[in-house]
């Protein structure tokens, strides 16, 4: 079956060609400029000798370039590399090779980690830097996109690959998650016909609706839940590059959003603003939640203050996001991840990969249109993920007699900071790399603000000394600002088991620490 993730917008705009498709500040886009845009950026990239089933990395923050690029890269047949901006040099490397990237887009205030990165690949062939001082995709150093150039959509199967994702393992090295036209179109559809509101009804995302992206858009709750699902109902997508409280207020206001999709840490932000009172929220209508456990009282106190209904999800990237939501037509139980969305299944195994009863703790397992087709070139993880014909989350959770699902806790050491995907091992390396540290182990906190902070221990080399400050600076300069620990703990001696293997539940009891 033909399909690709484009058409959607492709159709928007034959529907509804003159309402406003993206909004930036104080420009905006009708659905026809932004058509005419996302192809002329294709046929910039045929003539860059980019071919169907290229992989092309976009680095960029929550701007309309973004979008345009992205749409862009499926109209020419590529396949989309989205990476974090919070990426450094040596990252941005490693996703280039991994994803065997024949071109990076970036964002010209990345040009620094961009082209470290792009430097240190020899498969990569093209760096593209662009701004939007003259609009959209700008072009700094190389040909300027011909604003009239004209692309077909290239027919592209519906298991081909439209996106790889990125997302780490137990080991600590990310891995890229493939998800096809099919996989992303099929969410996104889900999201702007059937997540808000009763089936056949009213399309959650259409025009006169507007969603504010302030998730980022290199993951894919922001990608889905945001973008794609916006760009198929009609809707207008408002961007935010960097989220704020007071940003976001302002722009709910200035542009009547009916629609915010944020991580726990985003509604505890906007809830403790102290000035969100001057603000006018009345447009707000759908709000959801995911990428961590909603805390009950914040849920509660943000629904009753803005007179919304938070409905919370699960998904991981491995499933285009969304695997479980709730919905408005079905009894919201706060606390709850929500039912298996159509055309998934997600139940709960023991540890024998079997069907667990109700109420009893498992693993998370999922499998139906939305999960990926496997980890770019990793088979071996890619079977280990798929055991017995169900995509294993490493999640553990329960489901009630209503077939409501509730996680519990992670099989894995994941730590959730704000939403981000944190693993210890990247972190415990690069901490390794410091001259004085002999050993080093990585947990997550609680933490009020974000969920879950960082915290790192070390152990030194004799003779050495070394200060949380010393640390703090050393790993900031070599992590994403996701990643780095903000508390540390200088120990004699970390706890070990009988192996040798250094024990990270040992390091939860509460310590002292210095905090960067």
């Amino acid at each position: 079956m033909s399909l690709n993730l484009a058409s959607s917008a492709h159709i928007s705009c034959r529907h509804f060609p003159e309402k406003t498709a993206l909004i930036h500040d104080d420009r905006k886009l009708t659905y026809r400029e932004f058509r005419k845009r996302l192809v002329a950026f294709a046929a910039h990239l045929r003539e860059l000798g980019v071919k169907p089933g290229d992989k092309v990395a976009l680095f960029c923050p929550n701007r309309m370039s973004f979008t345009i690029a992205y749409y862009g890269i499926l109209q020419a047949g590529g396949t989309v590399v989205p990476i974090s901006y919070l990426a450094v040099g040596r990252e941005v490397g490693y996703y280039l090779d991994d994803s065997d990237a024949v071109a990076l887009i970036a964002w010209s205030e990345y040009a620094e980690a961009a082209r470290e990165g792009f430097d240190s690949t020899a498969g990569c062939g093209q760096l593209l830097l662009f701004d939007e001082s003259a609009g959209p995709l700008t072009m700094v150093d190389s040909a300027a996109v011909n604003p009239d150039a004209g692309c077909d959509i290239t027919l592209t199967s519906s298991e081909d690959t439209a996106v790889i994702l990125y997302t780490s393992g137990t080991t600590g090295k990310p891995k890229g998650a493939e998800l096809t036209h099919f996989n992303m179109y099929s969410n996104a559809q889900y999201c702007s016909e059937q997540l808000m509101g009763e089936p056949g009804q009213r399309e959650i995302f259409g025009p006169g609706d507007v969603s504010l992206s302030a998730l980022p858009l290199f993951h894919s709750f922001g990608q889905t839940c945001n973008q794609n699902s916006s760009i198929m109902g009609g809707a207008a997508l408002t961007y935010l590059e960097r989220f704020d409280p007071e940003a976001a207020l302002e722009v709910m206001e200035r542009d009547r959003v009916t629609q915010f999709a944020g991580v726990p840490t985003m509604y505890f932000a906007l809830l403790n603003f102290e000035e969100a009172d001057r603000y006018d929220l009345s447009s707000l209508r759908y709000c959801c939640s995911g990428g961590a456990a909603m805390p009950v009282e914040v849920m509660k106190d943000f629904d009753e203050k803005y007179n919304v209904n938070i409905l919370e999800g699960y998904g991981l990237s491995e499933t285009a996001p969304v695997a479980t939501f709730n919905v408005t037509y079905r009894p919201k139980k706060v606390g709850s991840i929500g039912v298996a969305i159509a055309g998934c299944e997600v139940k709960v195994f023991d540890g024998d990969d079997r069907e667990a009863p109700p109420g009893e703790v498992g693993e998370i397992v999922i499998r139906g249109y939305n999960v990926m087709k496997g980890y770019y070139n990793r088979p071996e993880a890619t079977e280990e993920a798929f055991r017995n014909g169900w995509f294993h989350t490493g999640d553990m959770g329960t489901m009630d007699e209503d077939e409501y699902f509730f996680i519990v806790d992670r099989k894995n050491d994941m730590i959730i900071r704000g939403g981000f995907n944190v693993y210890p091992r990247e972190v415990e390396e690069i901490l390794y790399g410091h001259p004085a540290v002999r050993e080093a182990a990585v947990i997550g906190v609680p933490d009020e603000k974000y969920g879950e902070e960082i915290k790192a221990f070390v152990a030194l080399k004799e003779g050495r000394e070394l200060s949380g400050e010393e640390l703090h600076e050393f790993a900031k300069e070599r992590l994403s600002a996701s990643k780095y620990p903000r508390l540390y703990e200088i120990l004699d001696e970390l706890p070990k088991g009988s192996t040798g293997k250094i024990l990270r539940k040992s390091l939860r009891a509460d310590g002292d620490e210095e905090e960067a």
